[in-house]
């Protein structure tokens, strides 16, 4: 189960680091700087579908060290069930966040989270998500890399011909 693991890890780093197309706005964490909300920078992330979006505030998620990016998901949206190899800590910032744990999408297993909430997420838990109430934004705050790889390959947006 671990070498699956490392291995499905660096076929997601060989993918990551070909296909990104993260826009670096990231602070330095060690130095003194700062972001405003009407300065935050959007862009689309790979292994998420096209409408959703991704943010990175501080430091790059894509290197070792920590980092914190902020993600938009619009109503409606499904995220299926994934793990991150990452221990990551999510506050929610605008919009209810719907997460479920386990390695199949039930509705039963959602938990609505309001804006406010904080939630730690350990390295490889299965998860999914929905934005059943209208859009959210999540920040994430890890160590990285950033990683994700879906239970199911069928339902990574990597792997779909547009």
């Amino acid at each position: 189960m671990k070498k699956i693991n490392k291995l499905s890890f660096i076929l997601f780093l060989m993918i990551f680091f070909s296909k990104t197309t993260i826009q670096a706005q990231g602070l330095e964490t060690n130095k003194l700087g700062s972001i405003f909300p009407e300065d935050i920078k959007w862009s689309s992330f790979p292994a998420f579908p096209k409408s959703a979006g991704l943010s990175v505030l501080i430091g790059d998620p894509t290197k070792a060290g920590l980092y914190t990016v902020r993600v938009k998901v619009p109503a409606g949206l499904k995220l299926e069930p994934h793990v991150h190899p990452e221990d990551r800590i999510y506050t929610v910032i605008s919009g209810v966040f719907y997460i479920g744990i386990g390695d199949k999408f039930e509705d039963s297993k959602l938990k609505a989270y309001p804006p406010g909430s904080v939630l730690v997420l350990p390295a490889n838990t299965p998860h999914f998500h929905w934005a059943k109430s209208g859009d959210y934004i999540t920040q994430v705050t890890a160590i990285g890399p950033l990683g994700i790889s879906y239970l199911d390959a069928k339902d990574d947006p990597r792997n779909k011909k547009d």
